[in-house]
């Protein structure tokens, strides 16, 4: 079982797309720490009401921000589902026994967080953010376990990797079923039927990516006017373009290789730059007080590490699957907390969960607190607890 294992790992290291990924994840987390760090400064600088208008002024009848939040952001869920049908197909997740243990510690990291969030604000206005704690940041947590260098074993970035990914769907499908409010049946209709055509040119053996990204589009559009979030389209679009046998040629990896500096370099800073730009308030002794504030504090800080703790042990202890022999529970533990970076996908769920723009505005800022506090304290728990300068080569 270990030989098969070390296979695994071997061939998934391998990859040309898992070693892009991984960097271009790196690259993007430290990007996204010098776009808030500007944006805080320039929200709360001198020129804090010219720099808030930027991401206000109107474009087609809607704010910048909408755009970038409700397109732009689309692009990036394309690239969230091309890397989880890769998974599926071909990754960690293509195994099922593999796939348990992240699977069980993703469940974990998603429920614990929002169980403790709803015991401080059940039946409460605030109820809805139940969702904000179960995210996870992939490109900050994978950016920041990157500078840990060579401490890191194999086995604990693709177990990072396939967890954040699997939390990335337990997102998209809290979006689509708990934020989606009044459904237009028609508009939804003909979104899946447009869907449901490109999945018979799938199954035509159609290669060319220009008939996927119109339908995409034109799926984009009935999605938005749909009433469930347009972003879904960007999953739905994912699986329905053509894998093949997952080779460099193949459509579904051709475009993946193609998104991710676009959404790394471009979108993913953007979405930050117009979603970070919080006046930080006088008095944030009242801000941290308010329930909901607690309850994305301890969902992130406190049940992400201890979820993913809880029921990866419990899989484990019960002969589900197995912890991989160059991985322990204090490794396990230190990932727990860099899973409570939320971040951009956190920010995001609150936009959908909440109106009120003062609870939005003070959401955004615990949820930055948050993710730098479980950040701190995943990678000096980790720098502790890793050997230093672990042989790749032996842990291949």
């Amino acid at each position: 079982m270990k030989t098969k294992m070390k296979k695994t790992i071997k061939r998934i290291y391998n990859s040309d797309l898992f070693n892009e990924f991984f960097e271009s994840e790196k690259s993007t987390g430290l990007i996204l720490i010098a776009c808030t760090i500007f944006s805080l400064f320039m929200a709360n600088s001198i020129f804090g009401s010219q720099y808030l208008h930027t991401w206000h002024m109107k474009l087609g009848g809607e704010s910048l921000e909408y755009w970038i939040n409700d397109g732009l952001m689309t692009i990036f869920f394309l690239l969230i589902g091309l890397e989880l049908e890769r998974e599926i197909y071909e990754g960690e997740l293509s195994n099922i026994k593999d796939a348990l243990l992240p699977i069980f510690a993703a469940l974990g990291g998603m429920l614990v967080p929002a169980g403790l969030y709803l015991l401080l604000n059940y039946g409460t206005v605030a109820h809805s953010g139940a969702g904000i704690p179960m995210a996870t940041d992939i490109a900050f947590a994978l950016g920041i376990l990157s500078l840990l260098g060579n401490r890191v074993p194999l086995s604990l970035k693709i177990f990072l990797t396939a967890l954040a990914v699997i939390d990335d769907l337990g997102a998209i499908l809290v979006i689509a079923i708990f934020y989606t409010k009044t459904i237009l049946w028609a508009n939804l209709i003909y979104a899946l039927a447009t869907m449901l055509v490109l999945f018979v040119l799938n199954r035509m053996k159609v290669r060319n990516l220009v008939p996927y990204l119109i339908g995409g589009v034109i799926m984009w559009w009935f999605m938005l006017h749909s009433g469930i979030h347009a972003t879904v389209t960007g999953v739905l679009l994912a699986f329905v373009i053509p894998f093949g046998n997952g080779d460099k040629a193949s459509t579904s990896s051709i475009l993946q290789r193609f998104l991710h500096k676009p959404v790394g370099f471009l979108i993913l800073p953007l979405f930050a730059l117009a979603n970070t730009a919080i006046v930080i308030s006088s008095n944030i002794g009242e801000t941290i007080a308010q329930h909901y504030s607690i309850g994305i504090a301890l969902g992130l800080i406190v049940g992400k590490p201890l979820g993913i703790y809880l029921f990866s042990l419990t899989a484990v202890s019960l002969g589900i699957c197995k912890l991989p022999s160059d991985l322990n529970w204090k490794t396990i533990i230190g990932v727990g907390f860099l899973g409570g970076i939320g971040f951009t996908m956190s920010i995001f769920i609150t936009l959908l969960a909440f109106d009120d723009q003062t609870i939005i505005s003070n959401a955004k800022f615990i949820i930055l607190l948050s993710s730098l506090i479980a950040g701190l304290i995943g990678f000096i728990f980790l720098k502790n607890t890793l050997k230093e300068g672990i042989d790749e080569n032996n842990s291949k």
